[in-house]
């Protein structure tokens, strides 16, 4: 339902390469005659073109994950100095920006890009003071898991040279592991450890992707990693490209690459956990018992929601949220003739998770059922789109069960973005090793945000946008992403979604899930929330299983401010269109309403208003 696990913001995150790309201290017109042909404006978006390819060269992560083929052959830098010399970039490319280029003088389209490029650099700026404060690697978002995510979903093999690359790759993360086990070990001098928890999460998926051959040759599976080499060496073979001895030798080189360089940097990895989780109380606290924890957790708020909120602002939003989403649950529990209180309508859903009804059956087959069902919700609510939307999607959409070696009971479903080009389409995944956390009247509402009209959608169209400059249809901003989705999912029920009254209710858990999320999450960070008290108010205020509770309020200890992101935004979003109908009437039109919030790609919630404000004075001047 839940959580947005973007590769775009995911790999926009990585840090340097080890060669930084080069910039200079003034800008580059051609010729005095060229530049007096172009405006400031078509001066100022050749310059975004130029330094957002450079941008790019920090991550090969990224061009991957955006369908080039640039750097195949490596993996990010994931040392603090990779982080210093982007960091150094991006600040002289703002000295650059303001030294050459006249900010009067631009039409309002290419302002917000300005806009938009200082304030990633100006976040950027104050994160790095809190650098040491993350914890790299948990159990929620750490790139022991991710690394071979993105090879085996991302790293495609047409050519011989794709499968040279993919292998000099598996050598590249052994080296990317090594440094991120070196930043856990820094940030741990200096008080900043992440809870048990997240010791343990670690650990386990660490040892989950070097399970299997040929870490272990006496085990009768292949690991995640050499199933795939294997899969896209037989495609190879079977193109005719290979021959079989050319095929043998690719998977001996990547055997060789996963023994001698993965698996003792995973090892090491694993080593280091386990020797320091002793010293982990199993008391999890938050943000505010950190050196400096206030200020850092202010900052955190400030970069998910990109509003001035404060902590104490966005736990009473939270609390108000809670009880206006509690009155509507009543009226549809009253509806459905529940003789009781809505606890005890929660813990009816709650209290038998063998009722089909409520749940599908813990089987295999009852995983395929789950994936069924969401994908026919999806194609049912896509022939809605056109009704409500002019800028649609081109990219196509698939709903997979996690990966083994990642798959966590409870853990939130996520969407990893497709490829610009298509050729990798974008994934709705669920979590399916226990559907006993699964409810039926929830996946409805999870569907419609991860797919379309929610994640799927708005990233889809960012990455596909044209007349914008490139680094803005892969700008990530969570309010905004998160906040979109989370209001998709009320779309949705006005494009004629849930239609069966309890997958309305779902919905209402759904959005009370992001509410709580606003309480729960300052709570902890904030107001020195136990681990028991965050579960406590989601038992209150919510049918969400146990289960689930424990994987969520567990997340929030380790991504600080994060969880505040889908409310915020949602509210932003209504605010804005409340606003739009208010000023417009009869002139309100909301597939146009829909087209600006996601015509320019991802923004920050100011930039958001700005750019509604402009589409209301246009829409009331024509």
């Amino acid at each position: 339902m839940k959580r947005l696990f973007l590769l775009s913001a995911v790999a926009l995150a990585l840090t340097a390469c080890s060669e930084a790309p080069q910039t200079s201290t003034a800008s580059q017109p051609a010729t005095t005659a060229e530049s007096a042909q172009l405006s400031e404006s078509e001066r100022l978006n050749a310059w975004f073109e130029e330094k957002y390819e450079q941008q790019l060269q920090f991550s090969p992560l990224m061009m991957t994950r955006l369908g080039r083929k640039d750097l195949y052959d490596q993996i990010d830098d994931m040392s603090e100095q990779g982080q210093d010399k982007r960091l150094q970039w991006m600040a002289a490319t703002v000295d650059e920006l303001k030294a050459n280029f006249d900010y009067s003088k631009l039409d309002e389209d290419t302002k917000i890009s300005y806009d938009i490029w200082m304030f990633q650099f100006e976040q950027a700026k104050k994160q790095a003071e809190f650098r040491r404060h993350n914890y790299v690697l948990t159990q929620m978002n750490g790139m022991q898991s991710m690394l071979p995510t993105l090879l085996i979903n991302y790293h495609k093999v047409a050519e011989t040279s794709d499968m040279e690359a993919y292998i000099s790759r598996l050598e590249g993360v052994g080296r990317a592991v090594e440094q991120l086990t070196s930043r856990v070990a820094i940030n741990a001098d200096e008080g900043v450890k992440a809870p048990y928890f997240a010791y343990e999460g670690v650990i386990k998926q660490s040892k989950a992707i070097i399970s299997g051959k040929p870490f272990n040759p006496d085990s009768d599976q292949d690991s995640s990693l050499l199933t795939d080499v294997k899969t896209k060496v037989a495609a190879l073979q079977e193109s005719g490209k290979i021959t079989a001895e050319q095929a043998a030798t690719f998977i001996e080189e990547a055997e060789t690459a996963l023994l001698d360089k993965v698996m003792p940097a995973y090892s090491k990895l694993i080593s280091w956990f386990e020797n320091d989780l002793p010293n982990i109380s199993h008391e999890a606290t938050g943000a505010s018992a950190l050196p400096k924890g206030e200020a850092y957790y202010n900052s955190a708020l400030a970069l998910r929601t990109t509003t001035d909120l404060t902590a104490d602002d966005i736990h009473q939003i939270g609390l108000n949220e809670v009880d206006r989403i509690l009155a509507e649950m009543e009226k549809i529990k009253q509806a459905e003739g529940f003789d009781g209180t809505l606890k005890e309508f929660f813990a009816y859903i709650k209290s038998d998770n063998s009722d089909e009804r409520f749940y599908y059956p813990n089987t295999d087959e009852g995983r395929q059922a789950y994936l069924d069902d969401a994908t026919a919700f999806l194609d049912n609510i896509d022939a809605k789109l056109p009704e409500f939307f002019g800028i649609l999607p081109k990219a196509d959409l698939v709903v997979k069960r996690v990966e083994p070696y990642r798959e966590q009971a409870g853990a939130p479903q996520h969407y990893f973005a497709g490829s610009p080009d298509g050729s990798t389409p974008g994934v709705y995944y669920a979590h399916l090793i226990d559907m006993t956390t699964m409810p039926k009247n929830e996946m409805e509402a999870i569907a419609y945000h991860e797919g379309n009209p929610g994640h799927h959608m708005q990233i889809s169209i960012a990455q596909e946008l044209e007349g914008v400059p490139k680094f803005r249809t892969t700008s990530f901003f969570n309010s905004y992403v998160e906040g979109w989705a989370l209001y998709a999912e009320l779309v949705a029920k006005e494009m004629g979604g849930y239609q069966n009254p309890m997958s309305d209710f779902g919905r209402l858990v759904s959005e009370m899930w992001r509410a709580i999320r606003l309480v729960v999450d300052t709570g902890i960070h904030a107001k020195g929330w136990t681990e028991e008290q965050a579960n406590q108010f989601f038992r209150d205020n919510s049918p969400i299983s146990d289960g689930a509770i424990k994987t969520e309020v567990q997340r929030y200890f380790v991504w600080p401010g994060q969880a505040t992101s889908y409310k915020i935004g949602m509210l932003k979003i209504l605010e804005l269109r409340e606003k739009a109908e208010t000023e417009l009437g009869e002139q309100f039109d909301i597939r146009a309403f829909h087209d600006v919030i996601l015509g320019s790609g991802a923004v920050p919630l100011t930039i958001l208003e700005r750019m509604v404000d402009n589409w209301i004075a246009e829409t009331k001047a024509a």
